[in-house]
């Protein structure tokens, strides 16, 4: 079976693993996840984070509650409709899907260094955390998937994996400096994870002082450019926490229950082709099969068209 077109089997595209990579056996996870979340040196650059539960259901009640009132008629306007469309692309496309997790969680492909803390800084500005804390819980969760050291494990149910985890304590946290040990030298990725979430208010002003320029309601496009547009993103993305683990067809034996859902890569820029993904994880490309549309995957080919992609990993063909 061919799995994809290799025409771009060009220098600066290489072959990802050819065979299928699968999540550390549930019987031995635990044992393994223990030894990832021990304490770290207190040398370390990089220390853990404390969370805070309550300031996580705090934040979140209070985004949903504005994301209500964005949607009364009086703060609609089509500027606030385009800033929240122009910066869901930013965000969950350049930022969220390209930026944390081709590029920085599984080195799918490489870009200059710039260009990466462009798309790092887009990936902030989606307030799922900084660069680090992203990439370290998206391995851990790659190392676990579906098993009980899996902080979002599907086998607990979709309101768990789609957002629930988030409201409990997480042992996942204390792995983070070991498994994103690559951008914690990085100083900009230091601080970039520490303030991600003050990245919002310069934005809010530059959305208020458009929208009272082109004279419309300013407080509409902060609305929709950011709370609404937040709220949207990140259910999008957890989407393929959860729906891509509930429903769908499977093509890979993934050792999870990964599944390839068109609906959610519709919505996350091929993202929702999720069995392809967890069956080989750094891979630039995850729409592997004939109809599966990657948008993604288009942008990473235009990144290489214009000089700025190399290291294209793909999966050999089959």
């Amino acid at each position: 079976m061919q799995i994809f077109s290799v025409s771009l089997m060009a220098p600066s595209v290489i072959a990802a693993s050819a065979t299928l990579q699968k999540p550390v056996d549930s019987d031995k996870a635990m044992e393994f996840a223990a030894k990832l979340h021990a304490p770290l040196s207190p040398n370390a650059k990089y220390k853990t984070k404390q969370q805070k539960r309550w300031g996580t259901i705090g934040f979140m009640i209070v985004i949903h509650c504005l994301t209500l009132i964005a949607l009364l008629p009086k703060f609609w306007s089509f500027q606030g409709f385009a800033a929240m469309l122009i910066l869901y692309w930013v965000t969950a496309c350049l930022g969220v899907t390209l930026g944390y997790h081709r590029l920085l969680s599984h080195r799918a492909f490489a870009v200059p260094k710039w260009l990466e803390r462009v798309f790092a800084t887009c990936g902030a500005l989606s307030c799922q955390h900084g660069p680090i804390d992203w990439v370290g819980l998206h391995r851990h969760h790659h190392t676990f998937s579906d098993t009980e050291a899996d902080h979002h494990n599907s086998n607990k149910g979709f309101w768990w994996s789609h957002m629930g985890w988030m409201f409990q304590p997480i042992p996942a946290m204390n792995a983070v400096p070991r498994l994103s040990g690559d951008l914690n030298k990085d100083p900009y990725y230091r601080w970039l994870n520490k303030y991600f979430l003050v990245l919002q208010f310069p934005l809010g002003v530059m959305l208020y002082w458009i929208g009272e320029l082109s004279g419309t309601n300013g407080w509409g496009v902060v609305l929709w450019g950011i709370f609404l547009r937040l709220v949207l993103v990140y259910h999008v993305t957890w989407l393929v926490n959860s729906a891509t683990h509930c429903w769908g067809s499977v093509v890979y034996e993934s050792g999870d229950s990964s599944r390839n859902n068109a609906w959610v890569a519709a919505l996350t820029f091929g993202e929702g082709w999720h069995n392809n993904h967890h069956a080989f994880p750094n891979s630039a490309r995850q729409g592997l099969h004939r109809g599966q549309i990657d948008l993604t995957w288009q942008h990473i080919r235009l990144l290489r068209a214009l000089g700025l992609a190399r290291k294209i990993r793909l999966p050999a063909a089959s």
